[in-house]
């Protein structure tokens, strides 16, 4: 196995951070990875917006749920889906600019983000660093918008802590290849499988709370998807103008 590999299979969540700074070469080869990813027509929809000011971090914590590990992490990133660039090439070439009525945009934008990010972490635990994706920036969008002085066509999609890990909090079991790859069409029989990964991670959540939590994939994802999460998305959207006409 070569070290690109051993280094994305080994990947956790890192929620603890030590004081230790990130170097400025650390997060300038870390953005490079970032901008190196594919993108959609090669239009480059990202864009990082890095914050490691103390006050801003303390805001940003708040408005992401309370998630004390944004406040912790010395550099938190802000990945955003980013078609301002797009709209100045429009102006720029006299044409119109149909993008912020089409929702398949927010797909572009959100697949461009994930591709970015992933390059990002991969870079960042390459150099002995950990990371946690937040999507609670999408919680308060609105806010961290005005906070961070987003144009129009630009949208929060995930933040990324990135630190030193203060300890390593193991990594969660995943679902076995047979229920996330299909050979020529998807095969819909997973209800055994899904049953035998809820006893495994109950198993784990038991043994990493010290039996405080036996929680499993099904209950928490259940939880998660039984109402919407986020209730000022639409607002969000179309206050940088995406207005989406062709949603029925």
């Amino acid at each position: 196995m070569n070290q690109v590999i051993e280094t994305i299979k080994n990947h956790r969540s890192i929620r603890s951070y030590t004081n230790e700074p990130v170097s400025e070469n650390h997060l300038e080869t870390i953005v490079e990875a970032a901008q190196a990813a594919p993108s959609w027509i090669n239009g480059q929809q990202v864009s990082i917006v890095a914050v490691k000011d103390d006050q801003t971090k303390k805001k940003l914590t708040e408005l992401v749920g309370n998630q004390k590990y944004v406040d912790e992490t010395p550099v938190f990133f802000i990945f955003c889906a980013d078609f301002y660039r797009a709209s100045l090439a429009a102006e720029k070439e006299g044409t119109s600019f149909a993008i912020e009525e089409e929702i398949d945009s927010l797909l572009v934008g959100a697949t461009d983000v994930g591709l970015a990010m992933g390059n990002a972490i991969a870079a960042a635990e390459s150099l002995g660093l950990g990371c946690v994706p937040i999507g609670g920036v999408r919680r308060h969008s609105l806010e961290v918008i005005k906070l961070l002085n987003l144009p129009k066509y630009v949208i929060p999609i995930s933040g990324l802590c990135i630190g030193y890990a203060a300890e390593d909090p193991g990594q969660k079991p995943r679902f076995p290849k047979e229920a996330v790859y299909h050979e020529e069409t998807y095969n819909p029989d997973l209800k055994g499988i899904l049953d035998t990964y809820d006893q495994q991670m109950e198993q784990y959540m038991k043994e990493r709370t010290n039996g405080q939590m036996s929680s499993n994939w099904s209950t928490r994802v259940a939880s998660f998807y039984s109402k919407p999460y986020y209730d000022n998305i639409a607002e969000m959207l179309k206050q940088q103008g995406f207005i989406c006409k062709n949603i029925k």
